[in-house]
């Protein structure tokens, strides 16, 4: 695997007089030991490993081999060459896979990206460990077989009329019965009606959001249930998502398609490499695994300041460029990025019924852990109140989340008309854009221009809170969202002055007035 991207390898096997082996083509360790492996998994299936000596060559031989996907090849390659394996039809395969020393087929991973491999280079067939087969099957025009031993791999190149049949999903119906079965719902959120209408803009358009606020007032529920509003994934979504968790190891054996947005949530202890992926052998990190879905950072200033940081280019360019000495990888990462965080290290400042123990001095320290351009990039900031006794006491559900989801896809539904006559390039990295978070400059002032009023309106807010030209651009994408969810052809005044109500973080007077 080269980020997303399937590269094929052939293992090339020669046999000569002797008794030796010998393995080339840039192995490293895991693939320099598959010699063991699959001496122990032929002779306990019943086969004769055969006494002679055998060069193995993995092609293209200036590549990396990692990982223990190329057992099964080898193996096969091995009992071509003493005529226990038919020739006749196995250039017809692809074949991947791990092998136990019993002869058993153990997962691998990136089956997805390799089944897409397979389909494009015009293969008949695609044979994968039993455990990958749900995820390589959703791949159509190519016979996936799912094989649970190595014995069952030698039967199908032999007898390929009466071994193994190939495995079928319909795709599309698993994809659609599974899209909306959350267990999570905004129902049981009581009161929080602001912060609601927050995360409701937020999902319309695609937007950035922190949560400040003290600790119970329910900033971590509602962020794990902000999935549940935002409209349902796009079987392309869907296949460019399963994907990147292929990739990583992070499918379940059940699961053929992710039909539901990705939530992922990081400890703050993570760390930057875990973050953004890379690694000795690369990786897809949290923000790619989050592509397509939320990224929900709690307690925003515990994470380290070097972490945060990095965010910074993902946020703006929704792909994330991995470059090292020996490789250099691309991985998608559009996401939603959400946080919450205290008002100041005890988490009461500014709360009416608790006293907050924090000097002003503190305060500012803590929340000078997260940078100006980081919070530029924050679309809505929003503050929040603990729950009174009498909202938590109503026996009465809130608002669920169909009702609310069904709002955020109308205004989906207005931003894909809206751009769908432009130019896939004008996007940036991710193509043309698909919600309001993603216009560039040049699109604001095409969909997003208010009127004379509202101009002096933000005018004045940009004088007063000492805005960025940054701060400016996402207040104006915050109010064509606000419009899109009233059905607002125009932006007009009123939703200006609600997205200015949002940039509460950018004051300079935060810490010393209070939430």
């Amino acid at each position: 695997m080269q980020g997303l991207q399937a590269i094929p390898v052939t293992a090339e096997v020669n046999s000569s007089r002797g008794i030796n082996f010998f393995l080339v083509g840039l192995p490293d360790n895991a693939v320099k030991e598959s010699h063991q492996r699959i001496v122990a998994a032929i002779q306990n299936s019943g086969y004769r490993f055969p006494t002679n000596t055998f060069t193995v060559n993995l092609t293209p031989a200036d590549l990396k081999k990692e990982g223990s996907a190329y057992d099964l090849p080898i193996a096969i390659g091995i009992l071509a060459t003493d005529d226990e394996v038919s020739l006749e039809h196995l250039s017809k395969y692809l074949m991947v896979g791990e092998l136990s020393l019993d002869g058993s087929l153990l997962p691998v991973r990136g089956a997805l990206p390799i089944a897409i491999m397979a389909r494009e280079m015009g293969y008949e067939g695609l044979i994968v460990p039993k455990q990958n087969i749900r995820e390589a099957a959703v791949v159509n025009r190519i016979k996936v077989y799912g094989a649970e031993h190595i014995a069952e791999v030698i039967d199908l190149l032999n007898h390929p009329e009466t071994a193994i049949s190939p495995t079928e999903i319909d795709t599309r119906k698993e994809f659609y019965q599974r899209q909306n079965e959350y267990e999570l719902d905004f129902a049981d959120v009581k009161g929080q009606e602001s912060v609601k209408r927050a995360m409701e803009i937020a999902a319309a358009g695609g937007h950035n959001l922190i949560m400040i606020g003290p600790p119970g007032s329910g900033k971590s529920m509602m962020a794990k249930r902000l999935p549940t509003i935002l409209p349902p994934l796009s079987l392309s979504e869907s296949l460019e998502t399963t994907q990147i968790h292929s990739v990583a190891g992070k499918l379940s054996r059940d699961t053929s398609l992710i039909a539901q947005r990705p939530f992922r949530s990081p400890h703050h202890t993570i760390s930057q490499v875990a973050l953004v992926g890379g690694g000795l052998n690369p990786q897809p990190g949290e923000i790619s695994l989050a592509h397509n879905g939320v990224l929900f950072l709690d307690e925003l200033p515990e994470f380290s300041r070097s972490v945060l940081e990095v965010l910074r280019q993902p946020l703006e360019d929704r792909v994330i460029n991995i470059s090292r000495a020996k490789y250099a990888v691309t991985y998608p990462a559009s996401f939603m990025f959400v946080a919450s965080m205290n008002p100041c290290p005890c988490g009461y400042y500014g709360d009416p019924t608790h006293h907050c123990t924090c000097t002003p001095g503190r305060i500012q320290q803590y929340m000078s852990k997260i940078s100006g351009p980081l919070l530029d990039r924050i679309d809505i900031q929003c503050e929040i109140q603990a729950v009174p006794f009498a909202e938590l006491s109503k026996m009465t559900p809130g608002e669920p989340s169909s009702a609310i989801r069904e709002r955020v896809i109308r205004a989906r539904n207005i931003q894909t008309e809206r751009f769908a006559s432009l130019p896939s390039s004008l996007g940036g990295g991710g193509g043309r854009p698909h919600c309001n978070a993603q216009m560039t400059e040049r699109m604001l002032h095409q969909f997003a221009e208010p009127d004379a009023s509202s101009m002096d309106m933000l005018r004045m807010a940009m004088e007063r809170l000492k805005l960025s030209a940054r701060a400016y651009s996402r207040i104006l994408k915050v109010a064509r969202t606000i419009a899109d969810l009233a059905g607002s052809e125009k932006v007009q005044s009123m939703h200006i002055a609600e997205a200015i109500g949002y940039r509460n973080l950018d004051r300079g007077d935060w810490a010393e007035r209070g939430i």
